[in-house]
């Protein structure tokens, strides 16, 4: 398997400065033109209107996974929202894992919390040779990276959206990835 490597789009875009570097960008932009994802338009949508300015104001952060020939594989994206979880059907060992994590909602049976946010995760459909990156592979990419946010910021509750079809719901559930499938989870 070739290396992969993973660029935080901000480390690509900006100068020392924290200003767009003209070179940078027009970097990011090549590598965004070249992804495609047509089983899920909205992945690719994402990534070709809304990740560099996303990025610029820090609502998201697009993570690009490289090859060694700096071609796009694969991309996530991250960020952290304000969440209150209806606590109304948890059970207790889920209750307790809240409890490390989020505050007590005032009403007493929710919780109110920080969450990080896994945004967007696709792989490159356009990639000109065999995608070397499993689902769960980009997935343990997209962890290490919030493993790193959570040591600087703390916070412990990660979570994600996705459509309710059950390979996907497989997918991340799976023991590689071991999200939990909570529909009710989040009020809002």
């Amino acid at each position: 398997m070739s290396e992969i490597f993973v660029r935080n789009i901000l480390d690509i875009i900006e100068a020392k400065g924290g200003k767009a570097d003209d070179e940078g960008l027009a970097f990011a932009q090549q590598l965004i033109r070249s992804f495609s994802c047509p089983k899920n338009p909205e992945i690719e949508q994402f990534l070709h209107r809304n990740a560099i300015d996303f990025a610029r104001k820090r609502q998201a952060i697009t993570y690009f996974v490289l090859d060694d020939n700096d071609d796009l594989i694969a991309y996530f994206a991250l960020t952290h929202k304000a969440v209150k979880i209806d606590g109304s059907r948890l059970s207790k060992t889920v209750r307790r894992g809240l409890d490390r994590h989020a505050e007590r909602a005032p009403d007493g049976d929710g919780y109110n919390a920080s969450a990080f946010l896994v945004a967007q995760f696709g792989k490159n459909a356009a990639y000109g040779r065999e995608n070397p990156l499993t689902g769960n592979r980009l997935m343990e990419q997209a962890i290490q990276a919030l493993r790193a946010a959570q040591h600087l910021v703390g916070g412990g509750i990660v979570y994600l959206e996705c459509e309710d079809e059950p390979h996907l719901i497989g997918f991340y559930t799976n023991k590689a990835n071991r999200f939990r499938s909570l529909t009710f989870f989040l009020v809002s």
